[in-house]
């Protein structure tokens, strides 16, 4: 079986990570061997950068550079090696979330994060840029997602900002969406946890991935 990064995407509160047990139990039953980690982290030195950058006040360059110098490292360390074995990456978010929180909540240059997008992830050993085979989106109002948050553990600096932020990152992980529409999948997540898990197996089992 050949090597495949599935990576899940979606606002703070949409309950993409919630499934990633049931995504890997499906994976393993169908004997792949799996490689689970997350954006920003994956690697020590990413783990480190991450707890700044959920944590700490910075502006948005700062914030950018750092998310890509923790993917960096987490390309090199995690991802291209686990690919380069035929194992399954499943990857609770990727660049796409820096489009949408820094492009889109931020407003931050999304020219700018292009650039840093091809310095970090260019793999002319593989014919280009490392993106994932296939993009889970678990779209959800920002309203919904608020409330889900309300009641979770103490937010960090992303979870605690606005409705109108979530509004701009939902917009970003949309336009991301539209402008490669055959690796997204769009995930309804504002239905039951039953629900969703059924669109999730359905849009694996489209892409020969169902147990």
């Amino acid at each position: 079986m050949s090597a495949l990064f599935l990576s899940l995407e979606g606002i703070d509160g949409a309950g993409k990570s919630s499934h990633l047990d049931a995504i890997e139990a499906l994976l393993r039953k169908q004997g792949r061997v799996v490689t689970r980690t997350r954006e920003p982290g994956g690697t020590p030195l990413a783990e480190q950068l991450r707890g700044m950058i959920l944590n700490q006040p910075m502006d948005p360059l700062t914030e950018s550079l750092l998310v890509f110098a923790a993917r960096r490292d987490h390309i090199v360390q995690v991802i291209a090696p686990a690919l380069a074995r035929g194992e399954v990456v499943l990857s609770d978010r990727f660049t796409d979330a820096t489009f949408a929180y820094q492009g889109g909540g931020r407003g931050f240059d999304v020219q700018v994060l292009a650039t840093l997008e091809q310095w970090a992830q260019e793999r002319p050993e593989a014919g280009g840029l490392l993106q994932p085979d296939i993009t889970l989106w678990f779209d959800l109002p920002p309203e919904v997602a608020a409330a889900r948050l309300a009641d979770a553990r103490t937010p960090d600096k992303f979870e605690a900002q606005s409705a109108d932020f979530f509004r701009r990152v939902a917009a970003g992980y949309a336009k991301r969406a539209e402008a490669d529409p055959a690796r997204f999948v769009r995930i309804d997540a504002n239905r039951t946890r039953e629900q969703v898990w059924e669109q999730v197996e359905q849009a694996l089992q489209a892409r020969g991935l169902s147990a």
